[in-house]
């Protein structure tokens, strides 16, 4: 009898810690961006987003895992939209906070839609997103914070600006989401 009791009661607690922690990584969306040789643009796309078929049969290559941010809005955390701009074929993705939806059409951008939430404040495991400016092709990349940045500059990319904070490690994210 004990040992049926300990069988059950160890199955259960097996099954809660499981869906505890899909829930939990279900909640994180990787964020990766992709390269358009033909139009030398970047453009950041969330899992899920579109399918990598999609995109390579759109002629987008060179996808890299930038950060990890969240699928859900909560307290701490600013949506991001990709917007694009069909005169200079540039996809952007800005946060709420960044520019007005009537600041983004009058730049001329259209097709705005939701991709994921990012979080607001720096916290434990975090990386800082930030925008640079291709003048030379009027492109918009979002860049996460790594190594030397200043490379960036020397490619020609200019007015870097924050936009918020990525989750920098994606495989054991679920353990430190405590933000």
């Amino acid at each position: 009898m004990k040992k049926t009791f300990i069988l059950i009661t160890t199955v259960l607690a097996s099954v809660f810690a499981t869906n505890t922690v899909s829930a939990q990584n279900d909640e994180l969306v990787r964020v990766y961006r992709w390269y358009n040789p033909n139009d030398q643009n970047y453009v950041t796309v969330a899992e899920g987003e579109y399918q990598d078929g999609q995109m390579l049969n759109w002629g987008w290559k060179e996808k890299t895992l930038m950060f990890v941010a969240y699928r859900n809005p909560g307290p701490g955390r600013v949506a991001v939209n990709s917007w694009y701009n069909p005169d200079t074929k540039d996809y952007a993705s800005i946060s709420d906070d960044e520019f007005s939806d009537d600041q983004m059409i009058k730049m001329g951008y259209t097709n705005k839609h939701s991709q994921f939430y990012a979080l607001t404040g720096r916290g434990a495991n975090t990386v800082t997103i930030y925008r640079w400016y291709v003048p030379k092709n009027h492109d918009w990349v979002t860049i996460p914070e790594e190594g030397n940045t200043d490379a960036y500059y020397k490619k020609g990319y200019r007015k870097k600006s924050f936009q918020y904070f990525g989750i920098a490690r994606a495989a054991d994210a679920y353990i430190y989401n405590q933000l």
